[in-house]
Order: C-alpha cells, then sequence, then structure tokens
C-alpha cells in the first residue's frame, strides 16, 4: 500500500474541527477497546469453540464408560445398579442417580468420597441392562475430566476464582464492540446506495485498510445478535455482573421456585440446590438402601417425570428429589420431593410455572453451552466464535494497515484516534452519560472500572504529551 493512500485514510479518520458529533469517541472507544480486549476475546472464542463439542470429545475419550456395547430388552431394576457400583466402590457413599432415556447410555451412580476436591464426586457407569460396571470417574456435577478442564478453561484458564476475571472482562465489553461498531459502520455507510448491501456485504473494489474494514464490520453485521447473545449470558454466571444479575432476579420474584424436600410434620426444611448450568444438586452422603431408588423413580415417573432424570437422596428426616435433566429444547426440567418412607410425592416444582425470566435465564445458560438445540446449537456456536476470531484478525490487521510508511514517519502500527473528542459530543449527549455509565459501571462492575482505568491512563498519557510538547517549545 502506497504512502499517500495510507495518509488520506488517515486524514478520513481524523475529526473534522467544530463537527458536533457522538462518532469520534466512538471510534475511538472501538479503537482502544478492541486492541486491549482483543486477546481476552480470542482466548473465550477459541476455547468457547472447544467446549461446544465437549460431549463429541468425551464420546471420543470416555466411549467404554458412557455408553453400552450392546442393547437390550430390558433394563435392571435400579437397586441392582446401584448394588453393582457399591460393590465396585465399598468406601463410597451414594449421593445420587442418573438415568437416561438413551438406550446406549449407561447409568452413573455418583458417590461421596473422602479426599475428593470440593465439588467433585466419584462417579460409576453401569450397564442398565446387565448391571456390570463398565468404568469409574471422578466428575464436577456430573462433568467428566475432560468437560470440567474445558469448563474451566473458558471461564477462568483453570486458574480458578482470580482467572474468571478474564472471561468476564470478555463478556463486559463484548457487546459494548458490537454495538458500538453498529453505529459506526451505519454511520459510515449512510450515503451508499442500495444500503443493506452495503452493510452486510463487503465493499466491492475496495484495497488495503478499506478492504480489511469492509470485511470487519459486514461479518461484525451478521454476527452482531450471536456476539451479544453471548455476551449477556456469559454475564449471567460471571463473578461481579452474575452476583448483580441474580440479585436483579431475586428482586423482581423471577427466580425458579425451590423444590422443598420438607416432610410434613417435620420442623426442619432442606430446599433442593441446583448448581447453574450443570443441572446436579449438592446432596447430603447418608448411607441408603438400593431400594429405594426403585420406589421413589416409580412414583416420579407415575407424577410426570419422563426422560432423563437424577435422583437424589434426601438427608435423613427429609424428602428425596427427582429432577428432570433434559436440556434440550423444548426443555423438561420438572422436580419432585417424593417421602422416601410412603413413596408419596410432598412437593412439585415444574418448569411451566417458573417466571418468564427465570425461563429465560434457562434457555440462555443451555444455549451458550451448546445444548438447547443439539448438534445445530453446537455448530452455530462454533461458527460465531470463528466470526469473533475473523472479526479480530481484521480488526489488528487495519491497525497494522494505518501504520505511516513514509520514510520518516514509519511505524510498526497505526495511530489511534484523536485525543479531544469529549469536546465535539452534543448536549444530549453529555447530559445523561455520567448517569448511564455510573449505571453501567454498577450492573457490570469490570466494565466500569476498566473504562475508568483507561480514561485515567489516557488523561495522564495526555498529560505528558502535552508538558513535552510544551518544553520542545520553550
Amino acid at each position: 500500500m502506497s504512502a499517500p493512500a495510507v495518509e488520506v485514510e488517515r486524514t478520513e479518520e481524523t475529526p473534522r474541527t467544530g463537527t458536533i458529533s457522538v462518532v469520534p469517541l466512538l471510534r475511538r472507544l472501538h479503537f482502544y477497546a478492541g486492541v486491549l480486549v482483543g486477546p481476552f476475546l480470542v482466548i473465550a472464542a477459541a476455547t468457547g469453540m472447544l467446549y461446544a463439542f465437549a460431549p463429541q470429545i468425551d464420546g471420543v475419550l470416555y466411549g467404554d464408560q458412557l455408553r453400552v456395547g450392546s442393547v437390550g430388552s430390558s433394563t435392571r431394576p435400579v437397586a441392582d445398579q446401584v448394588a453393582a457400583a457399591q460393590a465396585a466402590l465399598p468406601d463410597g457413599i451414594v449421593t445420587g442417580v442418573q438415568l437416561f432415556d438413551d438406550p446406549e447410555a449407561t447409568t452413573r451412580v455418583v458417590f461421596a468420597l473422602e479426599g475428593l476436591p470440593a465439588e467433585h464426586s466419584r462417579t460409576v457407569y453401569v450397564n442398565p441392562y446387565t448391571a456390570e460396571v463398565q468404568g469409574q470417574l471422578t466428575t464436577w456435577f456430573g462433568a467428566t475430566p475432560a468437560t470440567t478442564w474445558l469448563d474451566n478453561l473458558h471461564s477462568n484458564l483453570n486458574l480458578g476464582v482470580p482467572g474468571t476475571l478474564y472471561s468476564e472482562l470478555a463478556a463486559s465489553w463484548l457487546w459494548v464492540l458490537a454495538l458500538v461498531g453498529l453505529v459506526l459502520w451505519v454511520q459510515r455507510r449512510r450515503t451508499a446506495k442500495r444500503r443493506a448491501r452495503a452493510l452486510l456485504l463487503p465493499e466491492k473494489g475496495a484495497k488495503g485498510v478499506r478492504r480489511s474494514r469492509s470485511w470487519h464490520a459486514s461479518l461484525g453485521m451478521w454476527a452482531l445478535i450471536g456476539t451479544l447473545f453471548l455476551s449477556a449470558t456469559g454475564l449471567t454466571w460471571s463473578t461481579y455482573a452474575g452476583e448483580n444479575f441474580s440479585a436483579a432476579l431475586t428482586a423482581l420474584n423471577a427466580k425458579a421456585p425451590v423444590l422443598d424436600t420438607k416432610l410434613p410434620g417435620s420442623t426442619g426444611s432442606a430446599p433442593s440446590g441446583e448448581h447453574s448450568g450443570h443441572g446436579s444438586g449438592e446432596p447430603t452422603a447418608v448411607p441408603v438402601d438400593p431400594a429405594t431408588f426403585d420406589r421413589v423413580l416409580g412414583t416420579a415417573r407415575t407424577a410426570g417425570l419422563d426422560g432423563p432424570v437424577d435422583v437424589t437422596p434426601g438427608a435423613p428426616g427429609t424428602a428425596w428429589s427427582v429432577a428432570q435433566t433434559d436440556a434440550v429444547w423444548p426443555m423438561r426440567q420438572d422436580k419432585v420431593a417424593v417421602d422416601p418412607a410412603t413413596a408419596q410425592v410432598t412437593a412439585r416444582a415444574d418448569f411451566a410455572d417458573r417466571p418468564f425470566l427465570a425461563k429465560l435465564s434457562s434457555w440462555g445458560i443451555q444455549a451458550h453451552m451448546g445444548v438447547l438445540f443439539g448438534f445445530v446449537n453446537q455448530l452455530v456456536l462454533f461458527l460465531l466464535a470463528g466470526a469473533i476470531l475473523a472479526l479480530i484478525v481484521f480488526g489488528y490487521r487495519m491497525w497494522w494497515q494505518r501504520r505511516p510508511t513514509r520514510a520518516d514517519r514509519r511505524a510498526p502500527f497505526g495511530a489511534a484516534p484523536k485525543r479531544g473528542a469529549w469536546t465535539q459530543l452534543p448536549l444530549w449527549f453529555v447530559i445523561p452519560a455520567p448517569l448511564v455509565l455510573i449505571a453501567i459501571g454498577w450492573a457490570i462492575p469490570l466494565l466500569g472500572l476498566s473504562l475508568l482505568a483507561f480514561l485515567v491512563l489516557d488523561g495522564l498519557a495526555g498529560f505528558v504529551r502535552s508538558r513535552r510538547r510544551e518544553e520542545q517549545q520553550a
């Protein structure tokens, strides 16, 4: 690319003196946010692509445990399967049984075992037709070691709580980048003929930075809804924004009803918990009679809980819980509490009775995990993550293409949009902006803190450059 062409691009990006517009500020925000948050988004997108296909990865790594060799004509009683698992793991205490409607799936008997990390269990995989044990794995809320590793890689880089800051920062800025990019592209193409085509397809005949920008922007238009969805659903279970989201659901009385496992006549209450996005409770580890599983399961089936279910023993003096675990659309997520002594249903919590926001949250989480619409969901997530990676590549390429190339002004990258954009802001934008920023900063703390840090650092850098310029002129 010739030097004059580069200079033309820089001139076009430079705000005109006296122009009242929010575009120069948005352009500067989009540039710096993209440069600084881009690496975090690369990691999130790449690890998300892997996690989306965790079921297939599990099938390759743990097929011997997860699948039966041949499908039989009838299944053995759950009590026989639990007894076989207990014989294979005599030191453990049964805390749940996971049953599936897939005829090729094994039954998973979950154990509490001394010495395991927090929130981990030992799962024994039993052939439901022969009651033979096919293996055992250490699991996390029902997830295999590989899925657990991929989940943690995506959410916290396997660094624990400190690592969650990276994914929350990426999710916090993703929607900002998407919406600001939308405004910038619409503003740039506002006078183009066949405007819809100009917005959605790359510019014909464009070269250099113009070509990169048209591909970056048009691809961003196609991925807009998906990126907003990933940002919103990712924030719902993040560390800080997720807490605010949960508090908002509580204030709106929009959380899913909790299954009450208190038995009639008892004084205590033991609500059944649920891990966000994984669907397994945290039961109390006490010895149980395997025969009780069949009795409780039969009652739950009679109560209408078909499909895959988790049967979870309760603490002494409380009911057992049976929860549907079908997360594919339409979801089956009903729960019942069953008295293990009388085999009577004592309470239930149906998915249909959840507030709309609670349903929406469940649908969003399962879609984010690639489960809600099966393989199609996985494929869409894969393509969306690939689009985000391509957007970042085009963005950095534009930065490199806009670098000065004249012999006396060479630089490794292009210059950032000029400072002073705030002086061009219209009054209608300036007046509500502080309140809006405070609200957003409270709801999404990492976004607010990182934006504040950028403003402080940018202000200090501007002050230092101004002082140097004054010293050179003196």
